[in-house]
């Protein structure tokens, strides 16, 4: 063959026309180029492959049109393609490259990244931010960013610098690693990427503009490179005063966390030192190694201890009482320190009860949540901890960069008449129990969670206008009598705890005048609307870093809660009595204010109708659906491009299929079509819509692109469909 798959950046178009299947028969999809005959030969093949229980036959009319035939497997049939085999068609892998499942925590945080923002912008507007935009949010921008920066101390030498971290991509997969959502989530791992380094002047940007721009600019989520370097080079004349090279290190929180980024620097440095080639070969154990092993997994007992470990309903987990709109918006960071003295103290006090000084500070926030929640007596409350996902029984999992860690619910109940000493042993053992799963996520903890008895349906109601908000989708808050979990709208704690370099490497730096400087953290995305973050300097002291969404915290009450924080921590070693209580130790607050928070925004309503052009009264009508994920821009681009008679309307994947037949209206026929996630919401719509014979002439698919080459696939496959007017 002369080449394979998809070509590097085209994205591929899918057509269908529903049509009623007779017992046996094939599936027919129409591929709709940038494929010639090899390319298409080499897709039918992998289908072939990976979906053997499928028959699969094609016929090449010319480069670009090429039929696909599945005969679905002979016992029962087949009502709809299935996700697996979508996403395949769609986004088959690139050369050289393999595909892993988004699972777990990883999944939760991508569906984040993918969901559109809360603004209730219409479709078709050309809004875009983080998050998404108006037609169904990313595929451009990625959502949130997390930045560690440091300053560099010793002689640099560009070059070097960035020929050792394109061999840290060659040695990492994780670096060569991007996302697909097209109909399942997946992690794409490519065969080659270039490192992505920039080098910026003083004298063009300030050092908080290049923060700024670096978070605006985002990443995209379907491209590899899901890191990046930005150098602010040295002032000019290099005198005393003059600031050193700053290095800006910017990554996704779906892809990597922080534990990992530090392992992904141990390996830069050691090919720094070694005159930037890193010795050996790809590392393993890693992502795929350690997805088998998620794989093998036997769930019982976890599903069993979560059945009854779940947070009620009516536990705290907010550590601010209601208040109104902050009117403030973007991530906040707060740093406070502890000395090496008091860190020690703290350290022994807890010692010295049979814990680690992180279930001090478990303790102390979990008062914090009490104390906000203004009752009297007994209470449970719940936060997110952070567990490394590392200590797990792979050998060599210590040392996978990635995103292993996982934020998991742990629920107390705080007593303010029970002594201190009995709440620390609860948040340690509870922290213990947690640490038997760390591969556990708030997906899988929703899904084996009891459910009460299902309330009764209510009646459908008529078809909505196109002010009205869609039909019943799949559930994606809390599960109902469970109490929400970290990462939906709870808070999270966590201890980081950056990797030192070894001895040797430290060594071999300096020998060459350089010194490693400690990444320090700006304010990123914190993962829910606020984050508690704990390290160690290098002097011993414990740095307690607030990260918050000013949008629920103002900045007030964030210092508030920041330093009622560090004042208990730094109270507790003097509470030595064995009956000293929880209460007593709250008392130290009885004079201070209890922060407020806004209540989370909630998520815009959708539209069940749109129409985005009006058109020709008898020609077909175009239907785009929208769903999170659909990438920024795509159907702004599609809907100034299309020049025919049609009309043009928008609905939501999740709206009621009765919605199309107010779309369609007498004589008319539509066209459901989609660009990624998009796509499969049409296909999916199309099958559950009992229309008439003929109502729905085509579905059109498309794979993930940017804005321009998702648009132009959704061009070229309605093009191929579209009939004339009467």
């Amino acid at each position: 063959m002369s080449s394979q798959g998809v070509p590097r950046g085209a994205v591929l178009a899918v057509v269908h026309e529903p049509v009623a299947l007779s017992p046996g028969g094939p599936l027919v999809l129409e591929l709709r180029g940038p494929l010639g005959p090899a390319d298409a030969e080499t897709v039918a093949a992998r289908l072939a492959q990976r979906h053997r229980a499928f028959g699969v036959a094609l016929d090449s009319h010319r480069p670009g049109h090429h039929t696909l035939r599945l005969t679905p497997p002979a016992a029962g049939g087949l009502a709809a393609l299935p996700a697996d085999l979508l996403a395949d068609l769609l986004a088959p892998p690139p050369p050289g490259g393999e595909i892993l499942p988004v699972t777990g925590h990883q999944q939760t945080l991508l569906r984040a990244a993918l969901a559109p923002a809360p603004t209730g912008t219409p479709v078709g507007t050309g809004t875009g931010g983080t998050g998404g935009s108006s037609d169904g949010s990313d595929g451009g921008d990625g959502g949130g960013v997390e930045q560690l920066y440091w300053d560099w101390s010793g002689p640099f030498d560009v070059a070097r610098f960035a020929a050792a971290w394109q061999s840290v991509v060659d040695r990492e997969c994780v670096l060569r690693a991007c996302f697909d959502w097209v109909a399942a989530p997946r992690l794409v791992l490519h065969a080659r990427a270039e490192a992505d380094i920039a080098v910026c002047s003083p004298a063009a940007v300030t050092w908080p503009q290049l923060l700024r721009r670096d978070r605006a600019r985002g990443f995209a989520l379907h491209r590899p490179g899901l890191l990046r370097l930005t150098l602010l080079a040295a002032e000019p004349g290099g005198g005393a005063g003059a600031a050193p090279p700053r290095v800006l290190l910017t990554y996704h929180p779906a892809l990597l966390d922080e534990r990992g980024v530090h392992l992904l620097l141990r390996e830069f440095y050691r090919a720094y030192a070694a005159g930037g080639i890193l010795p050996g070969g790809e590392r393993r154990p890693d992502l795929r190694d350690h997805a088998r092993w998620l794989a093998g997994q036997d769930t019982t007992a976890a599903r069993q201890f979560w059945a009854r470990a779940v947070p009620p309903p009516r536990a705290a987990t907010r550590p601010g009482r209601p208040g109104g709109a902050t009117g403030q918006s973007g991530p906040g960071l707060l740093d406070t320190r502890l000395r090496a003295p008091e860190t020690f103290r703290l350290r022994s006090w807890a010692a010295l009860r049979g814990a680690a000084e992180s279930s001090a500070l478990h303790l102390v926030w979990a008062l914090l949540l009490y104390r906000a929640a203004g009752v009297s007596g007994p209470l449970p409350v719940s936060f997110g901890v952070q567990l490394s996902g590392r200590d797990i029984a792979l050998p060599g999992a210590a040392g996978i960069p990635g995103l292993l860690d996982s934020p998991l619910p742990m629920t107390v109940t705080v007593d303010p008449a029970a002594p201190l000493a009995s709440l620390l042993h609860q948040v340690r053992d509870t922290l213990l129990d947690l640490a038997a799963y760390p591969w556990a996520s708030t997906e899988t903890i929703r899904a084996w969670a009891p459910r009460p008895p299902a309330a009764p349906a209510p009646s459908p109601g008529p078809v909505a206008g196109p002010a009205a908000g869609p039909g019943p989708g799949p559930v994606a808050g809390p599960v109902a009598g469970v109490g929400p979990l970290c990462g939906a709208g709870g808070t999270l704690v966590r201890f980081d705890g950056p990797l030192v370099l070894p001895k040797v490497l430290r060594s071999e730096l300096a020998a060459q005048g350089v010194h490693a400087d400690t990444p320090r953290s700006a304010a990123g995305a914190a993962g829910g609307p606020l984050t508690l973050a704990a390290r160690h300097d290098t002097a011993g002291g414990l740095v307690l870093g607030l990260f918050y969404d000013r949008a629920q915290l103002a900045d007030e009450d964030a210092a508030a809660l920041h330093s009622q924080c560090v004042r208990l921590l730094r109270a507790l070693p003097e509470f030595r009595q064995a009956q000293a209580s929880a209460g007593q130790l709250l008392d130290l607050l009885a004079r201070a204010a209890t922060p407020r928070m806004a209540p989370p925004v909630p998520p815009a309503a959708h539209p069940a109708l749109t129409v985005l052009r009006p058109g020709h009264p008898h020609a077909d009508v175009i239907c785009l659906v929208t769903a999170p994920g659909v990438p920024a821009g795509s159907y702004d681009l599609f809907v100034r491009g299309h020049c025919g008679p049609e009309e043009i309307v928008a609905v939501h994947g999740d709206g009621a299929p009765g919605v199309l037949h107010q779309a369609a209206g007498p004589g008319r026929r539509l066209v459901l079509c989609g660009c990624g996630p998009g796509g499969r919401a049409a296909y999916e719509l199309a099958q559950r819509t009992p229309h008439a014979p003929g109502m729905v002439s085509a579905v059109v698919m498309t794979g993930i692109g940017d804005a321009a080459a998702s648009a132009s696939a959704l061009a070229r496959g309605v093009r191929s469909v579209l009939t004339p007017p009467p």
